[in-house]
């Protein structure tokens, strides 16, 4: 799993024109399942999300989390940070996960932060989105899971 987290003071997801997710102050998470990712990554990836320190406290420093301020988390699915270009001038998917194992990950790792008390909006798993941001700071954070060997 690789996900890009951006904190943001709004963040919102059209589709076909219409706002379908919106939050206000909290983290936009872009996401892409790779193959070989399970139960155990969404977990993981759930709590560090949920529990990333990367608000301001009063002395001006990231020490607080999403619980702390009261924000949300948007997530959207982003297939293509799996993709790779390392050679030739088109991207590779390959180690994008399919669609049918992606999309119940997904409504899982959303699960999974909304059980740690965190609102959670999403996108629209596989359609063409228009994802609109304020990015407060700017904070932009990567993070990424390696899948098991197999």
């Amino acid at each position: 799993m690789k996900a890009v987290i951006q904190r943001v003071s709004r963040a919102e997801v059209r589709v076909g024109g219409q706002r379908v997710a919106e939050i206000g102050r909290g983290l936009l998470v872009l996401v892409a399942v790779e193959k070989g990712d399970g139960p155990e990554v969404v977990a993981k990836a759930a709590e560090r999300f949920a529990t990333l320190r990367v608000f301001e406290d009063e002395n001006g420093k990231m020490n607080l989390s999403l619980g702390e301020v009261g924000g949300s988390v948007l997530l959207v699915s982003q297939f293509t940070l799996a993709g790779s270009i390392a050679r030739g001038r088109r991207p590779s998917f390959d180690g994008a996960a399919p669609p049918e194992v992606a999309r119940p990950l997904l409504e899982s790792l959303a699960a999974a932060i909304q059980a740690h008390g965190v609102p959670v909006s999403t996108g629209v798993f596989g359609a063409h989105m228009e994802v609109e941001l304020v990015n407060d700071g700017p904070v932009t954070l990567i993070w990424e899971s390696k899948p098991a060997a197999g």
